[in-house]
């Protein structure tokens, strides 16, 4: 595991573009798996700005979420469908038909999982995953549980989860109350695994993450598991 300490939130997305950014040109047709909140907003302006200047070509990159609301259309402005064209794919030259993300319209949850597994395994499997650390520690929308779930599953989230999410809507009612995730076993097959976190009030989830006892009750554990780790984070008060 590799821990890069910056100063401030900017240095951190330029760090995390930086890596994202050396994939893609190391490997134009690597497969990337992405994330949202607002976290990664800033590294994904970043690569946005590497496009225009000519310094990044996405045209053959494949993406594959995280995960998706249950019961948001694409059009619905909270949607991660609907993020990820807001802040990176209708930036960058990316092929729509090489982005991917659960369907939150699925009528059939378990066939919906299923297939969005299978679609990543075709693909060859994920070689960076972009991930942010909620403050329960899930990873994707893999809450605080008994077990790591191994694969792509529909999770009821946390009430912390729904708090913490409320801002981007009208009211806390309006949250989806479900979500489709990528599993911890899916996030744990990835080749490389790029962590970002920003803000003090991440330091005691993510001290416990990193180094604490490996646990389903802080998702984010089980990344100190993982053989290829980076975290990248502005918290002066992270400690073991």
């Amino acid at each position: 595991m590799r821990i890069i300490n910056v100063k401030d939130y900017q240095e951190m997305s330029n760090r995390a573009a930086g890596i994202l950014a050396a994939q893609i040109i190391l490997k134009p047709k690597s497969v990337l798996g992405l994330a949202t909140g607002s976290t990664p907003i800033g590294t994904y302006d970043k690569l946005v700005k590497l496009y225009e200047s000519g310094d990044l070509d996405c045209s053959q990159i494949q993406t594959v979420n995280l995960d998706e609301y249950v019961g948001l259309t694409r059009e619905n402005d909270q949607s991660y469908y609907y993020y990820m064209n807001k802040h990176f794919f209708k930036r960058v030259n990316i092929n729509k038909n090489n982005t991917h993300l659960p369907n939150g319209m699925s009528l059939d949850k378990e066939k919906e999982c299923v297939e969005y597994e299978a679609l990543i395994d075709s693909l060859g499997g994920i070689d960076v995953q972009l991930l942010g650390i909620g403050h329960n520690g899930h990873i994707g929308f893999n809450e605080p549980a008994n077990n790591f779930p191994k694969a792509t599953h529909c999770v009821d989230l946390a009430e912390s989860t729904i708090e913490a999410n409320k801002r981007f809507f009208a009211s806390a009612s309006d949250v989806p109350r479900q979500a489709y995730t990528m599993g911890i076993g899916t996030i744990m097959k990835a080749k490389k695994i790029l962590l970002i976190a920003s803000g003090e009030e991440k330091a005691e989830i993510l001290s416990k993450a990193l180094y604490g006892e490996i646990t389903p009750a802080v998702p984010a554990s089980i990344l100190q598991l993982h053989r290829d780790v980076t975290i990248i984070t502005d918290n002066k008060n992270l400690h073991s």
